[in-house]
């Protein structure tokens, strides 16, 4: 028989997660052009063909698949996702971007299609000029760069005017204190963080937020934009399925 001791500290385990985190190797860089890899939760998608760090792996999608045919400007709306910085800094202390301590750092506004699919890389047009005057809202030129390549090219935009929407999009979002502030590890459901952005965004329409997670730690807030960068209710975007995910401090 289990005790009643015993069933409460078992509870408390499953509650927390009973993970933990080793740094990981960085995988090889590849000239190959990023591949896609289905996910149960969603990650990063920063295109280990520019970038050999874990967070810069093939994009790791909630869809189905890539869109048969690409073109440009052919797609249903945006989702602009806001990557949490000290998840990847927990493990990787040595990266540049890290000594900062950054919060939400942008990782794309990426095309979506309300089936599900999504287009990717819709043509070979050459991107920015110079990719350092966007170091502002994302942290390496190489993640810059596959963001146009990947991303980019289908958005029907110019790459400057890709990146302007980027920063309008972002500058728009505004993160609740629970982040700003995030000196101390925490751990909320993901219904709470998700209110906790609605209340701080109070235009954005309802299911226009989802979460990203990997083994119960956060690892990206998403919004759903129109084209025209308006915040509108997701379609086929499915959240983080954690009962409790964790919060890495900054």
């Amino acid at each position: 028989m289990v005790t009643r001791a015993a069933g409460l500290l078992l509870f408390a385990m499953l509650l927390a997660g009973c993970t933990s985190r080793e740094p990981e190797a960085s995988p090889k860089p590849t000239s190959a052009s990023p591949a896609q890899s289905a996910s149960a939760d969603g990650g990063p998608d920063y295109g280990a063909a520019v970038d050999p760090r874990p967070e810069f792996a093939p994009r790791k999608s909630r869809r189905a698949r890539p869109a048969a045919n690409s073109q440009p400007g052919d797609f249903d709306f945006y989702l602009l996702t806001l990557s949490w910085s000290p998840e990847f800094c927990a493990t990787h202390p040595g990266s540049s971007e890290c000594s900062a301590h950054p919060g939400f750092v942008v990782h794309g506004l990426w095309p979506q299609n309300d089936d599900g699919t999504y287009p990717e890389n819709c043509s070979t047009a050459a991107g920015p000029a110079d990719p350092r005057q966007y170091l502002n809202l994302m942290p390496t030129e190489s993640l810059i760069e596959h963001e146009w390549t990947a991303h980019g090219t289908c958005s029907g935009l110019a790459p400057d005017a890709y990146f302007s929407a980027i920063g309008t999009a972002v500058h728009a979002v505004r993160v609740p204190s629970t982040f700003m502030n995030a000196n101390q590890p925490a751990a909320l459901t993901p219904s709470a963080i998700i209110g906790q952005f609605a209340a701080a965004n109070p235009s954005w329409p309802q299911g226009s937020i989802a979460l990203s997670c990997g083994k119960n730690y956060l690892t990206a807030v998403e919004v759903c934009l129109s084209k025209t960068l308006a915040p509108e209710a997701c379609q086929n975007v499915h959240t983080c399925g954690a009962m409790v995910v964790k919060i890495t401090p900054r």
